[in-house]
């Protein structure tokens, strides 16, 4: 079958087509083979085992077991548009087959740390208190006696993927001593990007600032805890922004309102944040509703990687602007579906 020829097989929810793609990445998409667009609910399991024996690629997180890989002799890519890797896909017969996973978590790494840099100034300076108290009429000349610089600190990333690698030129103008601890990536790669490799209890006992932006996987579900929040000097900042199940969340908020730490949380155990959450009145806290990664700007860039990759594969060449699913890796991972709600509704007003 001529690449042309096939069929481009989208099932994308909770991602909508034209949030995604826009126009002129639609035609190239449309220039490679025939699209059936489908949006706004998953795609039927009948509309997809009915179109698998002319796909091509598959854009979007349908199940993708053996059989149905069975049924899809032409299949050259699998992109998952909500950037997660989640265990519906056998990801090995997908290697054995040289079919490549693909996820657009990339698209996400700039904006995540943008953000989780403010939310540490802001907390190290109490910026976000010291807007309150004024709105209040409780502002007072005293209210700096705790803040401190960034500026010449240790600075701490736990987990050096793509929102790791991101934050890190970012922080190299405060600091010169940074510590990474990631136990997927080599030391010696670290020691490249002239950084400090380092256990985790390190980071905690010597950084004060924390960044805990490493993917959850069997390994690290629950590792951290009220012993590396207490290793830390008093009043140091933990910046939560990747999955809350890398801590154990209530030792997060009782170390934060004790006021041993200032914590930064963006994601939680359970989303949509339940309205008893005691996260929302945990003093000592800077928090928001999963919306680090997703602002209008970056959506259409979720189309232009899968059409970028796409064409790569379709001439030939290895995907380069997607993640890659490393089979070494992926079964560790603990990915969940992200809600729509979670996806930055960018349209809704005020």
């Amino acid at each position: 079958m001529e690449p042309n020829e096939g069929i481009i097989l989208l099932d994308p929810f909770p991602r909508r087509i034209d949030r995604i793609f826009d126009e002129p990445t639609k035609r190239r998409l449309e220039k490679l083979g025939r699209v059936l667009w489908h949006d706004g609910s998953p795609a039927a399991a009948e509309h997809i085992d009915r179109h698998l024996p002319q796909t091509i690629a598959l854009i979007g997180q349908s199940p993708l077991d053996k059989a149905r890989l069975d049924r899809a002799p032409h299949l050259r890519a699998v992109f998952n548009v909500e950037s997660n890797f989640l265990p519906n896909v056998d990801y090995a017969e997908c290697h054995r087959r040289g079919i490549p996973v693909l996820s657009t978590g990339p698209v996400y790494a700039r904006p995540v740390a943008e953000m989780v840099l403010g939310m540490a100034l802001s907390l190290a300076r109490r910026i976000h208190e010291a807007d309150a108290a004024v709105r209040a009429g409780r502002e007072f000349k005293g209210d700096n006696h705790d803040s401190f610089l960034l500026h010449g600190k240790p600075l701490a990333i736990v987990g050096f993927g793509n929102l790791g690698r991101a934050l890190l030129p970012l922080l190299r103008p405060f600091s010169r001593e940074i510590l990474i601890h990631d136990p997927w990536v080599h030391p010696s790669v670290l020691r490249e990007n002239d950084v400090i490799p380092a256990s985790l209890d390190e980071c905690f006992a010597r950084a004060r600032v924390v960044f805990l932006l490493a993917a959850n996987t069997s390994e690290n579900t629950g590792r951290i805890g009220a012993r590396h929040f207490a290793s830390m000097q008093r009043g140091s900042v933990v910046i939560l922004a990747s999955r809350a199940e890398l801590v154990n969340f209530p030792e997060l908020l009782a170390a934060a309102a004790s006021g041993h730490i200032r914590a930064g949380i963006d994601v939680w155990p359970t989303e949509p944040i339940p309205k008893d959450e005691l996260g929302r009145n945990t003093p000592n806290t800077l928090v928001a509703a999963h919306r680090a990664g997703s602002i209008p700007e970056i959506q259409p860039l979720i189309g232009q990687l899968v059409a970028d990759d796409l064409e790569a594969i379709l001439a030939g060449l290895p995907p380069q602007r997607c993640q890659r699913a490393a089979l070494e890796t992926v079964g560790k991972l603990r990915s969940k579906p992200v809600g729509a709600w979670s996806l930055s509704d960018t349209t809704r007003k005020p």
